[in-house]
């Protein structure tokens, strides 16, 4: 799988990160740094979206579902065998993919600068997901957590 040069912003966002959580193996990798990314992105860009009366149900549904992308590949992190990972990196692609859908929504408001950046930090992270999801599907119940070399 290709490396990613990581997009603009996304340095100093992480020099901010706690040393605590950048400590915690899964921040080595790419998909969950990103998706922590665009959790705090997306309630910036919620902001603008409250303000306007019919964009309130956008914002909450942005928020909600770009947070669900680090949540769900956290806990599949912590699972024993690559079928169970599987099940919820599966997840954290389903909230990406509805992340991009409540982008979509929200482009009047938001501006098409704004949101083609974040169609960018999502496009990396379904196409890590897609390549991951399947590798984890085929990985022995033997194999209890990823390895650290994998590009998640």
């Amino acid at each position: 799988m290709s490396r990613f040069v990581d997009p603009p912003g996304f340095a100093e966002w992480e020099a901010k990160i706690s040393a605590v959580l950048k400590r915690d193996p899964i921040w080595r990798t790419p998909a969950y740094r990103y998706g922590v990314w665009l959790g705090d992105l997306a309630k910036a860009d919620a902001t603008p979206l409250y303000r306007v009366r019919e964009s309130r149900n956008n914002a909450d549904q942005l928020i909600r579902s770009s947070e669900g992308i680090s949540s769900n590949l956290a806990e599949g992190y912590g699972c024993f065998t690559g079928p169970e990972r599987a099940r919820y990196y599966g997840y954290a692609l389903t909230s990406t993919r509805e992340t991009l859908d409540w982008y979509f929504k929200a482009r009047e408001v938001l501006g098409t600068d704004i949101v083609e950046h974040r169609f960018e930090v999502l496009d990396r992270i379904v196409r890590i997901l897609t390549v991951v999801i399947p590798r984890e599907r085929r990985r022995s119940r033997r194999d209890r957590r990823p390895k650290d070399d994998d590009a998640l």
